[in-house]
């Protein structure tokens, strides 16, 4: 069983994540957006927007800090247990904060503003579950093994982080996952079920970047001076001068 939930799905979710990418680049470049609602709502969205999103940005990187590096780079530069887990749990607790904040307001202003609600598809409805039970999991998960000590101490970088790294460089170790807390095996497995779902979904917005905006020429916008000249521009409604007409 820990070779089916933990090597064989989770290779078939990552194969899914990036064929779906390369799919739905070549065959929905035109769907290939956030479907932007600013138009229809901006006061929700100016508070939501920047909080799941700065939010989102720090839970990557805790991520990538939690389970892209190991224990033992960071005790070779001196940073002992009690500083990285202060930073970890406390940083974790404040993006996962401000990203299910901003995750909330987006989802209340989705559902309260006619004009985006209507907007809504089915697979918009199923991202935001998936990720909003990604979030919750994960900040509990945080809590309840870094503050509150639930089910006793659990070192995370010694078993799922282990797992994980062992996935991108094919070192199995499915039984490290299968012995963690239910909490983290939970958590994966929905983390797991969103980067499948990820290419059909508004999130590829996410590796949209405008960098051709850096390379563009100018656009020079000029705009006409009504008092230029030594006439005012006639309206096209005006009758045509008939002393001009009598000229030509």
């Amino acid at each position: 069983m820990d070779e089916l939930l933990w090597v064989i799905i989770p290779y078939v979710c990552l194969t899914t994540f990036v064929l779906g990418h390369v799919w739905r680049y070549n065959y929905d470049k035109f769907g290939w957006t956030t479907r932007s609602s600013q138009l229809y709502e901006k006061r929700l969205l100016r508070w939501g927007s920047p909080l799941f999103h700065f939010g989102m940005i720090g839970v990557f990187f805790g991520h990538v800090m939690g389970l892209g590096i190991p224990q033992s780079w960071t005790d070779a530069v001196g940073i002992s247990d009690e500083v990285y887990h202060a930073f970890a749990v406390g940083g974790g607790v404040l993006a996962g904060a401000a990203t299910l904040a901003g995750l909330a307001i987006l989802v209340y202003r989705r559902r309260t503003v006619g004009p985006v609600f209507s907007a809504t598809t089915v697979m918009d409805k199923v991202m935001y579950a998936v990720l909003a039970i990604v979030i919750l999991l994960g900040i509990w998960n945080t809590i309840a093994g870094g503050i509150l000590n639930l089910g006793g101490h659990y070192n995370y970088r010694e078993g799922v982080s282990v797992w994980f790294r062992g996935i991108f460089r094919f070192d199995l170790h499915p039984g490290l996952m299968g012995e963690a807390p239910i909490g983290f095996q939970i958590h994966g497995m929905a983390a797991m079920l969103l980067f499948a779902l990820w290419p059909f979904t508004r999130l590829v917005h996410v590796f949209s970047a405008p960098l051709g905006y850096l390379t563009r020429p100018y656009i020079v916008y000029r705009s006409r001076d009504a008092h230029a000249g030594a006439r005012a521009p006639q309206r096209g409604w005006d009758p045509a001068d008939r002393g001009a007409d009598r000229h030509v």
